[in-house]
């Protein structure tokens, strides 16, 4: 298995208050699944997320990455393990915007021990597997947002990581992009790719094969997405044809929710 929580909590200090934003959480996710979790604002989805991306650190409980203790790591350690172990796909794309898209896509290699030398050609053969060999050398701004998104996957996947933690990619995008964007997580999940995508979007949690469904700081639904009712409805919304352009939502908002 790739990811293993066990009993994780996690408590934030407010004034004199105590805010329990995860309580008790135990998760499994295996080599080459596609999940994703799904939750309102203050459900602790975001917060799950920090900690399984190693941007922030359980007050108690225990997080094996890869077979690895994290929750025992230095602060160096969980730098590397996030370099290497893992990537990164943004709401707001997160991009350097005075650096071509190339540069972009490099970025993890320039911090990476073993991935220093033949950057370049790693850095194009990421941009040819997301379709954008021909923007290699357009800044951010020279971009379509889907464009500018399918360059964050490309930096996301150029160190090979273990796990793909995606927030809300869709959420800058309209319906005909979104559409775009998740076919290219669907064909990245068929290479073997696994995905962990947080989404409040029925329809994007879709094309995910399993939906771990969050409250108050705590899993209450965890099911293959055959057996979500929720998201089988969405898969047959979509089914019966394109959405109307007044249906479509294009959200302004970036970062966790």
């Amino acid at each position: 298995m790739i990811i293993h929580l066990r009993d994780v909590t996690k408590v934030y200090k407010v004034g004199v208050e105590s805010i329990r934003a995860l309580d008790g959480i135990d998760l499994q996710v295996d080599k080459g699944e596609y999940a994703a979790v799904m939750g309102h604002s203050g459900s602790g989805k975001s917060t799950l997320m920090n900690i399984i991306g190693c941007l922030d650190r359980p007050t108690a409980g225990t997080y094996e990455l890869d077979g690895q203790l994290t929750t025992e790591m230095s602060g160096g350690d969980l730098a590397r393990v996030r370099n290497e172990r893992i990537g990164f796909v943004f709401q707001s794309f997160e991009l350097m915007p005075r650096m071509t898209a190339l540069k972009n896509v490099e970025m993890p290699l320039v911090y990476s021990a073993s991935g220093w030398y033949g950057r370049h050609k790693r850095a194009r053969q990421a941009l040819e597997r997301v379709g954008l060999s021909d923007r290699a050398h357009h800044r951010p701004s020279q971009l379509s947002g889907g464009q500018r998104q399918r360059v964050a996957i490309a930096r996301a996947l150029i160190c090979d990581p273990s796990i793909l933690l995606a927030d809300e990619p869709t959420g800058n995008l309209d319906s005909k992009t979104s559409a775009e964007i998740l076919a290219l997580f669907d064909a990245i999940h068929k290479d073997g790719q696994t995905i962990l995508m947080v989404t409040h979007e029925a329809d994007v949690a879709a094309h995910a094969k399993r939906i771990i469904r969050m409250k108050d700081g705590r899993v209450y639904s965890d099911l293959p997405i055959e057996k979500d009712e929720v998201s089988r409805l969405a898969r047959a919304a979509a089914a019966s044809g394109p959405a109307r352009p007044e249906d479509a939502c294009v959200s302004s908002a970036g970062g966790l929710e």
